[in-house]
């Protein structure tokens, strides 16, 4: 239930303002999401708390576990309502109301998580739930492309969401964006079309989420004003940026195999980053166990294990976006644990194709694992 207090974090910026007077408090999401959470995951350290084989039928029946997530939507939207309150007939300067839009946006971002996990379900009511999560930040064709287009093709040239070897952040975040929303509308044309159905009807999911996002807008804009539309359309930029900073983390450089018929290999855990950091396990219901995820996807979030074959950030995620903001000192981090993971053999990689040939000039290979000096690549943790 520690899960809800994420969207619940919207709630403080009014009060914090208030009892303090102090504006900079309408920015309280920048500094829980990315100075009190990754200081939090410091003094906690890693969780290392997986369940047996003996507990993870029950613990998957317990529906507790699912009402932490059910939950979450009505937090998520009250704080959006009071967010519009605020923007429309609150004393607050343009920097102000921006501010207080960045922070609804975070928090817009967790609950791309929490459809996530809804969206993996096979319950009806269970994705129709993630379709209404998604709403907020007019990503619903997150909910075809993750499924059907991400988990396919994860760690492979041909995902869109998986990020590339010498690839920064910021080239990374149009080509997913964009890549992703293609994908999506393709594999629901394809799946309508083998159903008989046309692509624009009631029957795509696509359909389905922007017509609830264009509705929330409508309704928002009608009760509170016009005026609050700017606010939530950053909103919702920085809510669906975070989930791809996130997804940039996730498999930065790793690269599936192929098999003797030219076939990628099923994904296993390591072909996925992982980090089992305690206080962001909380708030973002295990995401960072996110190898075993990858490999397992029908199991339900309070199911998923560390996996040791997995390879390791160094890490929670809120300090793994802030250090992929800033390129050089991304690289400097992460691609030294690229290497070791490959054992030093940079070919095994998921490499940007523009830059392949300064890579491979920059990283030889050299004998046994080794690099070209003959010292063997640091440890991928």
């Amino acid at each position: 239930m520690l899960g809800l207090l994420a969207p619940a974090s919207a709630l403080l910026p009014s009060q914090l303002v208030l009892w303090t007077g102090m504006p900079i408090f309408w920015w309280s999401g920048v500094l829980i999401f990315f100075v009190l959470i990754p200081v939090l995951d410091a003094i906690a350290g890693e969780d290392g708390n997986n369940p047996s084989d003996v507990d993870i039928e029950a613990m998957e029946e317990d529906r507790y576990y699912r009402w932490c997530t059910y939950l979450f939507l009505p937090v998520q939207f009250v704080t959006l309502l009071v967010a519009c309150w605020m923007w429309a007939f609150g004393d607050l300067s343009v920097v102000d109301k921006v501010g207080l839009a960045v922070t609804i946006g975070l928090v817009a971002g967790t609950g791309i998580n929490a459809a996530h996990e809804l969206g993996h379900r096979n319950e009806r009511h269970e994705r129709w739930l993630a379709k209404v999560a998604l709403a907020q930040t007019f990503y619903g064709h997150f909910f075809v492309e993750h499924n059907r287009g991400h988990h396919v093709r994860v760690a492979t040239p041909l995902d869109p969401a998986s990020a590339r070897f010498g690839e920064s952040a910021w080239a990374f975040l149009p080509r997913s964006v964009l890549g992703g929303l293609v994908s999506a509308w393709q594999l629901e044309r394809e799946r309508l079309d083998r159903t008989g159905a046309r692509t624009w009807s009631v029957r795509n999911n696509l359909l389905h989420g922007w017509s609830m996002s264009i509705a929330l807008f409508a309704v928002l804009s009608v009760v509170f004003g016009p005026a609050i539309l700017p606010y939530l359309a950053l909103q919702a930029v920085v809510g669906f940026l975070l989930l791809e900073m996130v997804n940039y983390v996730e498999h930065y450089g790793l690269l599936r195999e192929t098999n003797q018929r030219g076939r990628y290999v099923r994904c296993s855990p390591r072909h996925s980053w992982n980090s089992d950091r305690l206080c962001t396990n909380i708030f973002l219901y295990h995401l960072q166990r996110h190898s075993d995820h990858h490999a397992n996807p029908s199991k339900r979030y309070q199911s998923l294990r560390a996996c040791d074959e997995a390879p390791q950030l160094p890490a929670g995620y809120a300090t793994m976006v802030m250090l992929a903001a800033i390129p050089p000192l991304w690289r400097r981090v992460m691609d030294r644990r690229v290497l070791a993971h490959y054992e030093g053999d940079i070919t095994r990689a998921n490499i940007l194709p523009r830059r392949r040939e300064k890579v491979l000039r920059t990283y030889p290979i050299g004998t046994n694992g080794t690099g070209a000096s003959g010292a063997k690549w640091p440890t991928a943790r």
